[in-house]
């Protein structure tokens, strides 16, 4: 399948499915390293450092969720009427 990559044959699924795969692989692996950061014995760090960590974490993963979720039109439209 490697050779599919550059392929204009590819369907959409198949590309999203290509890529979709190997960037959530790529986000799990970077929290696993994250993680790593936990050890006391190894980093210093604080309480208010972590909540900052994941709260971007946090926020970052909603809007990329709602990309998915939301309905083409992103935001309310102005009108006079």
């Amino acid at each position: 399948m490697e050779e599919n990559k550059n392929n204009a044959s590819e369907s959409k699924r198949d590309r999203f499915i290509r890529i979709a795969e190997a960037r959530t692989i790529k986000i799990i692996d970077m929290l696993r390293l994250l993680g790593n950061c936990s050890s006391k014995s190894t980093y210093d760090y604080t309480e208010e450092d972590v909540k900052k960590i994941f709260s971007t974490i946090e926020k970052e993963l909603k809007v990329a969720k709602n990309k998915f979720t939301e309905t083409e039109e992103k935001e309310d439209k102005f009108s006079l009427r």
